[in-house]
């Protein structure tokens, strides 16, 4: 009994230093917070015993929620991430340009109008003419030939005008919706206990560990796991297409979302993911990361590319 229950410790103690710092790893959470029902309440039992063993692995207290230190916080952000998503890149104004002319009504007046100025410019080989012909009509025809490319440049103006002020129109109301975005995510606050306190902080302050207190018409704002709830209701509609409000229990389903919406009871929960690892993020980066995963893989490539370098310059000749 006595060298079981050492083993123990030191298969405890090893786990803990799993991570440098904390008992858990970024993927073991992000997987984690993928499992739902028994399947998660059975990988919370085989691997952190209970909910009291998960809060320890993630150093903090259901009661009393994080210290509150700034180098703890700082910790948490650096390991598992911070609270934000960053948004796609915004478009420029000569991206927004290139969008506007690929509206098809566009594309036909502007071959219309190439075609015109082509025609107004072309001049065909001269045919034998007789007087009376060139003496009636020469003069009107040559007028209408020397005024054959103002329709065409009408018609380029024009796509020109439509295509700018629709450029402009779509710039200026992305400018306006980032404001609003921004405005929205520095106003926005949650309640968490820290250091035993009660307090609101704002959303993108919300690291993994802290205990955040959840009510009826709340946005989750980060995955968690619920360690205490009070008839606890949760509208997943938005990330699984589940129109039945889910009902969260400890015993049954304990895992909250990120995204999804309180709309009946309240509870508490220890924040498990934040930012681009929470459920939502990774949704979000899937949908719209195209650009960051391009980037990751070329850096990918290079690494590979500078270590063969480094194995051909050790290798003897």
């Amino acid at each position: 009994m006595a060298n079981n229950s050492y083993s123990g410790v030191k298969n405890s103690m090893v786990e803990a230093n799993h991570d440098g710092e904390f008992g858990c790893t970024l993927k073991e959470l992000r997987s984690l917070m993928e499992l739902r029902g028994a399947e998660a309440i059975n990988k919370i039992g085989e691997s952190y015993g209970d909910i009291q063993g998960f809060c320890q692995r993630l150093k903090t207290s259901p009661i009393e929620g994080l210290n509150g230190q700034p180098a703890d916080i700082e910790k948490r952000k650096t390991v598992f991430g911070q609270n934000f998503i960053p948004p796609k890149k915004p478009k420029t104004f000569l991206q927004l340009v290139w969008e506007a002319l690929q509206d098809v009504t566009l594309i036909i007046l502007e071959v219309a109008a190439i075609v015109s100025l082509g025609l107004s410019f072309y001049k065909p080989p001269d045919a034998k003419r007789d007087n009376c012909g060139r003496a009636a009509g020469g003069v009107d025809d040559e007028n209408e030939a020397e005024a054959g490319w103002i329709e065409g440049a009408a018609i380029l103006l024009s796509v020109i005008c439509v295509v700018l002020v629709t450029a402009f129109n779509d710039w200026s109301k992305e400018k306006q919706f980032r404001g609003l975005q921004s405005r929205i995510e520095q106003e926005q606050k949650f309640t968490v206990v820290r250091g035993g306190q009660v307090i609101q902080i704002p959303v993108a302050e919300i690291v993994v560990g802290d205990i955040a207190q959840i009510k009826y018409g709340d946005l989750l704002p980060a995955d968690g796991v619920l360690i205490q709830g009070n008839d606890l209701k949760i509208d997943e509609s938005s990330l699984t297409g589940e129109s039945d409000h889910v009902k969260k229990t400890q015993e049954k389903d304990p895992m909250l979302l990120s995204g999804t919406h309180v709309m009946e009871g309240s509870g508490k929960m220890v924040v498990t993911a934040v930012g681009v690892n929470s459920q939502t993020g990774i949704i979000f980066t899937l949908l719209g990361g195209g650009e960051d995963d391009d980037d990751e893989e070329e850096e990918k490539k290079k690494e590979k590319e500078e270590k063969k370098k480094q194995r051909k310059s050790w290798c003897p000749h």
